[in-house]
Parts: structure tokens; C-alpha cells; sequence
């Protein structure tokens, strides 16, 4: 096995699984959807997946079954936006948000949630070194821009990390690798299980972008301490803080 690993920073990123309607939720973590979504548009894949030039980019089915690891080394903390879309005129016609029969509605209100100053280690592990490989190259160098769950969300720093292909499995991968900053307490280990006990389901596993539809999946939530001291020091160790 080996592990692709990023870095997902910026002042600003958001990670829904469950928004409906006006409420746009954001996950306390990077959502796999979200992550598989990024590196589709690191490799400029697109969303349709016809056959029309196989063997170009991996099949979604592909980067979905990588298995996921995600490290909170800065959980950041929760913000909303209140925002409206609609309700007044634009170069002399009205303007506002297509309703299913054509027509629109005055206006639209939401509720967006995002997550500020976040810092996340993302871990990425299969037997495909070579899938590993390409992603790796197409994060240094990516074909479409790159964002943290929406669009304006941009990186802090680049997800690429020069380092970042690792000959570890996930949680090794993880454990060994340099925190984003100074820190002597504790931070959440989130890691993609097979079974389901003793585990939470996350609904965030993508099967088809262009219908959004996406299956459950599971992951194993642990505290964990970070004795790192900065981002040249000593590696993180993973020790569960468990009673």
C-alpha cells in the first residue's frame, strides 16, 4: 500500500454532505465527495463519464476507492453567511432564480455555513502506486483551479505537498507526517473503515456527479496527541487518548 497525502488550508473552505434547499451545511472535515471532486479537477476530468476517451482519467469508481484518512490539525471554527440571489433588475430586466417551468422567483435566500482558518491533512491509500503517481502530479500542477468546497474558496497554501507520496498505509502516513503548526494538545483523526462497528456512517461516498448521487461510507473518529513541534520538526504520533 501507499498513501497520497495534501494539505487542505485556507481561511475559508466548506465541505456540505447533507444541504438542502436554503441551508448549506459544512462537514467539521473535508467530505470525500469534496476531496474526489478536487482531484478530478486537478486532473481536468470532467463530470461525465461516457467512455468517449477511456483510459484518459481514472473512473470515478477508481479515485472513490481510495481509501480516506483525515488529520484536523486546525479544526477552525464554524461561520455563516446569510446571502440573497434575485429580486431586482439587471440591464433593464428582471432578475432572480429559474424555477423548473421557466419562470422565477423574486428571490432566494440562504444560509451558508463554512468553516474559518481550518488546516487539514488529507490521506489518500491504495495498492496503485501508479494512480497515486498521476494524482501527485496533477495536484503540482493542476488543469482547472482548485478550491475548498466552493467556488471562491480558494487554498492558503498549495494541496500539493513535495512529499507527499509516501510509501506508508493511511494511518502510518498520517501519524508520521509534520503538524501545520506548533502544538502540544490534541486533534481528530478521521479514517475511512470497511465495517461499520463501532464506526459512524457518512453519506459522502460519490457514485455519479452529474446525478449527485452519493452512498454511505465509514469512519472511525479518534482523539489523538500531537507532540509535533513545528512543520520541520519531529513527526506526529498518534496516540489514542482513550480513558
Amino acid at each position: 500500500m501507499a498513501t497520497l497525502l495534501l494539505r487542505l488550508e485556507g481561511p475559508m473552505q466548506s465541505w456540505g454532505i447533507s444541504s438542502r434547499f436554503g441551508e448549506r451545511d459544512t462537514g467539521r472535515e473535508p467530505s470525500k465527495s469534496g476531496v474526489v471532486g478536487l482531484l478530478c479537477a486537478a486532473l481536468g476530468k470532467p463530470r461525465v463519464e461516457d467512455g468517449a476517451d477511456p483510459g484518459r482519467w481514472p473512473t470515478l469508481a477508481v479515485l472513490a476507492g481510495l481509501r480516506m484518512g483525515v488529520r484536523c490539525d486546525r479544526g477552525g471554527t464554524v461561520g455563516v453567511d446569510f446571502q440573497t440571489a434575485g429580486g431586482g433588475r439587471m440591464n433593464g430586466r428582471a432578475y432572480g432564480v429559474a424555477k423548473a417551468d421557466g419562470s422565477l422567483f423574486p428571490s432566494v435566500m440562504s444560509q451558508r455555513f463554512f468553516l474559518q482558518d481550518a488546516s487539514f491533512l488529507v490521506g489518500l491509500c491504495g495498492p496503485d502506486i501508479d494512480l497515486l503517481r498521476a494524482l501527485h502530479r496533477a495536484l503540482a500542477n493542476p488543469m482547472w483551479q482548485l478550491y475548498l468546497g466552493r467556488k471562491g474558496y480558494v487554498p492558503a497554501v498549495p494541496p500539493w505537498l513535495p512529499d507527499g507520496l509516501r510509501s506508508e498505509d493511511l494511518l502510518e502516513a498520517l501519524a508520521d507526517y509534520p503538524v501545520a503548526e506548533p502544538s502540544d494538545g490534541q486533534v481528530r483523526l478521521v479514517v475511512e473503515e470497511l465495517s461499520p462497528l463501532g464506526a459512524e456512517p457518512r453519506m459522502d461516498q460519490p457514485v455519479d456527479f452529474v446525478r449527485r448521487r452519493f452512498g454511505r461510507r465509514y469512519v472511525r473518529v479518534d482523539v489523538v496527541s500531537a507532540t509535533a513541534r513545528d512543520k520541520g520538526g519531529e513527526a506526529f504520533v498518534s496516540q489514542p487518548d482513550v480513558p
